[in-house]
């Protein structure tokens, strides 16, 4: 594991931290939101675990209604039963904690058995970038787990394999009833990535907004002074020319890449590899003269004018940034634009 995959583990994945507090022999709860009315501080399938001794990681109200869940979660725990929690967070409330709404939020706290083998399938999917969905019964508890390609796990009723796999293919968690069974649908994605290629000066600040966005940033550049954890600390680095590394990460549709370096014996080769590839976003840094150039390159190796559209050249949203961070801000600014819009 890279350093900074396990700083990110340590950090902030609540399931994660739920293993780990299981494999210690702690009993562990998790709370999950199942619905939401009006402006609820965090959406359908935000998480929060809780150990035995009242640690908790994760957020399902934004800090509103966390204390009363940490109690309840500690109940699940003792006594093994799920609960399910409505809270109106009021306005008031809401302001009380930094935030400007307010809504109503349902939550589903249980415990986690150790014996249970879904949380670590769960994670080994996470792992390995394999999409998953969390079906839970909210009346008995019951949970299965539902991937793309994969037999129907036994015991699921008829059709919500599909309504499953609907669910994470719209990155949404939902609330389906089914034979009259209520059942909450969690989804869980591979994790978004950014592969920046070239360690330049702008780089640094974009790993670091591109974290603070969710993804994981991987840097990758066959300079070793410019690629270094000195100048990258707890990012993962790729020291390798851009063209194979992009062929061994393999950019999926949670992937996006973007060029830094200015160079096209780095740049060229990876775009070319991401285009062949499905990643959901491309960007590339220089001048529209610049980008107008490497466009011809690219056309001249073969790609078409549909394939080389996709390369958003200048990068960034256009919104008059000069500083390197600004210009960090852009180009996660128009990631996040691309994603949800192709969702």
């Amino acid at each position: 594991m890279h350093d900074g995959e396990a700083r990110r583990v340590d950090g902030d994945d609540p399931l994660a931290h739920a293993a780990a507090w299981r494999d210690a022999g702690r009993g562990v709860a998790l709370a999950t939101v199942v619905s939401t009315w009006g402006s609820a501080p965090r959406p359908a399938g935000s998480l929060l675990v809780v150990n035995d001794a009242g640690d908790f990681l994760g957020s399902v109200s934004g800090g509103c209604v966390e204390s009363a869940i940490v109690e309840e979660a500690l109940g699940a725990i003792a006594d093994g039963a799920p609960r399910r929690l409505r809270f109106g967070v009021t306005r008031e409330m809401a302001w009380e904690v930094g935030l400007a709404c307010g809504g109503e939020i349902e939550v589903y706290v249980e415990r986690l058995a150790r014996g249970l083998g879904a949380l670590d399938r769960l994670l080994a999917a996470k792992r390995t970038r394999r999409a998953v969905a969390r079906v839970t019964d909210l009346a008995s508890g019951e949970a299965w787990g539902v991937e793309p390609d994969a037999d129907a796990a036994p015991g699921l009723p008829d059709g919500v394999s599909e309504a499953a796999l609907a669910a994470l293919g719209r990155d949404r968690a939902e609330l389906l009833e089914v034979e009259g069974r209520e059942l909450f649908v969690n989804v869980f994605p591979p994790s978004l990535r950014l592969v920046v290629v070239g360690a330049v000066h702008i780089a640094q600040p974009l790993v670091g907004v591109a974290a603070l966005a969710g993804f994981d940033p991987i840097v990758v550049d066959p300079r070793p002074a410019w690629a270094s954890p000195l100048r990258f600390p707890g990012t993962e680095i790729v020291a390798a020319w851009p063209g194979e590394a992009l062929e061994a990460l393999r950019p999926d549709a949670r992937t996006a890449v973007v060029t830094l370096a200015h160079d096209p014996k780095l740049d060229d080769p990876a775009l070319s590899a991401a285009l062949r590839s499905d990643a959901f976003y491309v960007g590339a840094l220089g001048s529209r003269r610049t980008h107008a150039a490497r466009v011809a390159r690219l056309r001249r190796a073969g790609f078409s004018a549909q394939a080389l559209a996709r390369i958003s050249g200048p990068v960034g949203l256009a919104i008059g940034a000069r500083s390197p961070a600004e210009i960090a801000v852009s180009i996660v600014a128009e990631m996040v634009e691309r994603l949800r819009r192709n969702a």
